[in-house]
């Protein structure tokens, strides 16, 4: 890659292929690892990936494809493609850089047990570092590469500062893995670590360690799976209980470890990213069609990380699998970080999203973008979406849920006007009550077109017991829960509920409609990471839920305009009435 006043390192090397390379730990296990390394001499930056997954996939020559994730197969696949993302190291190797694919502890033919993103498993990933670093070939410099699992653990293991550690390029990777997968909003997203563990773990060979069981000793933990059991709503999900039924079966182990830490806790916090001893360079991202799993972890990268960084938000498409993407502008962030190649990259805005509506990209030195207006649309009678003020004895909807009928609310803006851009984070505001002690919140951010297609933008989830917010880390625009000590709903009681929506970029053109879908189950998936944006555990308890909007209790959904709605939507929809 070339610009007018700079280039990125030449395609000049053949490459040497070193596989099956078997790397000692401190405890004397053995990691598996693929190396790739430039034919020529001198010594060379490596690039290190780390992850769980099925090695030979990583890097063979398959032809790549859309993104198929766990649970949703194409149609000419055997296997989901999602966990092939450690990049293409012929293309490093060809210009100047070593890469090492690694298989972590427990995983592949690693020896060991898998840790799930663990204090172990980062322990190990600095261990590689620093025998990458000692290689005759290698410079001692060393970089890490790769997204999703490879990127999380990009971030964990910079927070030990490895010496040799210099840049990372780790976009699509989840920081917090309680809020950004497995209990969104305090809710059991248990559709991904079912289907993740029955596809790319199974794939993958891994043998998970039972932390639980280790935890609560052996007759703690026979008492904890039966009161799981027990629990009507884990009962109603048949591959729960399977997994149940046998908890310490292959992959079993490792969702029986979600299920038997709901809160936050020590489990979670050790495989969450401390941002504050991140000192090297990042390059971080995600797109928008990631609310479900990696998009929320990039802004939360943006706002905390201290050392020099960029960030990408690309269209709600992922990259193909195997990953090969952005390998051009990894290696342009390499250079300069690592090669004192002057490649430019440091002299453009730090900050590029992807406008959807529009196929154009959007540059900026902030987030939230500086020109970002947060206005109120209030939720109305006649299902209507609204900046105008409630009227008097407006009062509220109601709607079921249970699993006789699982109904929703819906409201919605008239048509707009003007062209209408919506980048940022959004809050909603709900005043409610339940018959029930919980309530299971879903809500969907839509796009309605002219003809009336329903296009899904968004998601929020809150579990009501959860509702406690953390008011050192929220804002106006963006509630952050603190997910400890639980507090059931009073039947009957009126509450307030600040639910967070995943950031979103979009214009909505003129003609199209803003939807807000209140409900407590999910929509069926229309495409891959839909799916993983759902399976959401439900409430097997049949309850009536009432959602209130008039001036003394003012539901609004918080929406951060970038452009237009100088006017605010006309009721009118902009056009004059027939004549009678």
């Amino acid at each position: 890659m070339i610009g007018p006043n700079w280039k990125t390192s030449a395609r000049k090397y053949g490459v040497i292929a070193e596989p099956d390379q078997m790397i000692t730990m401190d405890d004397g296990i053995k990691l598996h690892a693929n190396l790739w390394r430039p034919d020529g001499k001198g010594k060379f930056p490596a690039v290190l990936g780390v992850h769980g997954y099925h090695a030979e996939g990583q890097t063979g020559p398959i032809t790549p494809a859309a993104i198929s994730s766990a649970q949703w197969k194409h149609a000419d696949q055997e296997r989901t493609n999602a966990s092939l993302e450690a990049g293409d190291p012929n293309f490093f190797a060809r210009r100047g850089y070593a890469h090492l694919v690694c298989n972590m502890r427990g995983t592949g033919t690693s020896e060991g047990e898998w840790q799930y993103c663990g204090p172990r498993e980062v322990d190990d990933a600095c261990a590689v570092i620093e025998w990458l670093a000692a290689q005759p070939w290698c410079d001692g410099n060393v970089v890490m590469f790769g997204v999703s699992y490879f990127a999380r653990m990009q971030l964990m293991v910079a927070t030990r500062q490895p010496k040799a550690l210099k840049a990372l390029f780790c976009p699509w990777g989840n920081t917090d893995l309680y809020r950004d997968i497995c209990y969104r909003g305090g809710l059991l997203g248990y559709q991904w670590p079912v289907g993740w563990s029955q596809t790319s773990l199974v794939y993958g060979n891994v043998r998970p360690r039972n932390h639980a069981k280790e935890e609560l000793g052996d007759e703690g933990f026979k008492r904890a799976i039966a009161a799981l059991m027990e629990n009507e709503d884990i009962r109603s999900v048949p591959e729960l209980m399977a997994i149940l039924r046998n908890p310490g079966a292959q992959v079993n182990a490792f969702v029986t470890d979600v299920l038997l830490h709901p809160t936050r806790c020590a489990y979670w916090e050790e495989r969450t990213v401390d941002y504050s001893k991140i000192k090297v360079p990042s390059y971080i991202g995600a797109c928008w069609g990631n609310y479900g799993i990696h998009l929320p972890a990039a802004f939360r990268s943006w706002e905390h990380l201290k050392a020099p960084k960029k960030m990408l938000i690309g269209p709600a498409i992922y990259l193909d699998r195997p990953v090969y993407q952005l390998q051009h502008e990894a290696v342009r962030w390499f250079d300069h970080w690592i090669k004192k190649n002057d490649t430019g990259i440091m002299d453009e805005p730090p900050i590029r999203v992807f406008v959807t509506n529009t196929g154009e990209w959007k540059e900026s030195t902030t987030w939230p973008l500086p020109q970002t207006r947060w206005t109120p649309f209030y939720l109305h009678e006649h299902a209507l979406l609204s900046e105008h003020e409630h009227w008097p004895f407006e009062g509220g909807d109601s709607f079921e849920d249970s699993p006789w009928k699982r109904g929703r609310l819906q409201y919605e803006t008239p048509p707009m006007v003007e062209n209408t851009e919506v980048i940022g984070p959004i809050a909603l505001k709900l005043y409610a009550a339940s018959t029930d002690d919980d309530i299971h919140w879903i809500i969907t951010l839509l796009e309605i077109d002219p003809e009336g297609r329903e296009r899904l933008v968004s998601k929020g989830w809150l579990k009501g017991s959860h509702r406690k917010l953390d008011l050192k880390a929220s804002k106006p625009w963006e509630p952050i829960h603190t997910h400890v000590d639980p507090e059931p709903l009073v039947p009957g009681q009126i509450y307030e509920f600040d639910i967070k929506i995943v950031a979103t970029a979009i214009q909505f053109n003129p003609g199209s409609r803003i939807a807000l879908r209140i409900a407590c189950s999910d929509d069926p998936p229309k495409d891959p990471l839909e799916m993983i944006g759902c399976g959401t555990l439900r409430r097997a308890h049949a309850s009536r839920i009432m959602v209130y909007h008039d001036a003394e209790h003012p539901s609004c959904l918080l929406l951060p305009i970038t452009k237009g709605n100088v006017l605010n939507t006309y009721f009118s929809g902009g056009k004059f009435p027939e004549s009678a």
